[in-house]
């Protein structure tokens, strides 16, 4: 009997021996399932645009004039996963209404430096040091976010009403497609994962690969208003710009339970 058993470990050690051998190689080929290049779009874009120091990190931000006679500002604070890149296709039409359209990419997204842990309270200074640095900070702006940029505006708008040092002065706010309400806002098993475990987060997000990120993009929206899949590719292939291969957003989903 125990010779019996000493063959039967011998024969699993052999067994998972051969699985490490063939899981190893494939997982090496998954995590480095090549991202699509930038588009022309994405190129000229960044060629456009500019960027400032934040504590060390740079900043990307695109800024540019439109309607003369009006002296109207309005800064756009893009969502969850992405980039500034989100309003590209609104630009004209808000140069048409504004005098001076400015939007960033925040600090681990799009063209952006990658640190290893940004919150949602520093991309609400980001946007402050934005304002100081383009000389605005006597201006009265408007804000538009969406998604995630929706908490930092919150903070910002906390920070203007408590007339906070460096504090915007805001003329009006447009929220949208925000998880703002706790009691409305369901996040996904993946978010909560992301959220609750220090352990899982960083795996997790090594793990997630083109594929995975736009099936994710494209299966929750309506059809009418699924994103194209060159828009999908530019957003996946921007999560890896700088210094990161992804965007964490563990912290900043701490961030907005706390506020």
């Amino acid at each position: 009997v125990g010779e019996d058993r000493g063959s039967l470990r011998g024969a699993m050690r052999e067994w998972w021996l051969h699985v490490g051998l063939i899981c190893v190689p494939l997982l090496a080929v998954y995590l480095h399932v090549p991202p699509p290049r930038l588009s022309p779009a994405l190129h000229g874009w960044h060629s456009a645009g500019g960027s400032f120091a934040f504590r060390g990190s740079s900043v990307f931000y695109r800024e540019s004039f439109g309607a003369v006679g009006s002296s109207d500002v309005v800064i756009l604070l893009h969502g969850f996963p992405t980039s500034s890149y989100d309003w590209n296709k609104i630009w004209e039409p808000l140069n048409q209404r504004f005098n001076r359209v400015v939007a960033l990419d925040f600090l681990g997204f799009g063209f952006s430096d990658k640190p290893h842990r940004y919150s949602i309270f520093e991309q609400a200074s980001v946007v402050e040091a934005l304002v100081a640095h383009l000389g605005l900070s006597d201006h009265r702006v408007n804000i538009l976010s969406h998604d995630y940029g929706d908490t930092v505006a919150l903070e910002l708008l906390y920070r203007s009403d408590q007339k906070r040092s460096g504090h915007l002065t805001i003329n009006s706010l447009c929220l949208s497609n925000g998880g703002i309400f706790p009691e409305t806002h369901y996040p996904r098993l993946l978010q909560k994962v992301l959220k609750d475990s220090s352990f899982l987060s960083p795996l997790l997000t090594r793990l997630i690969n083109f594929p995975l990120f736009s099936r994710g993009s494209v299966s929750e929206p309506p059809l009418a208003t699924r994103p194209e899949v060159g828009w999908v590719g530019g957003a996946w292939r921007l999560c890896g710009v700088k210094t990161g291969r992804g965007t964490d957003c563990a912290d900043g989903c701490q961030d907005r339970e706390v506020f």
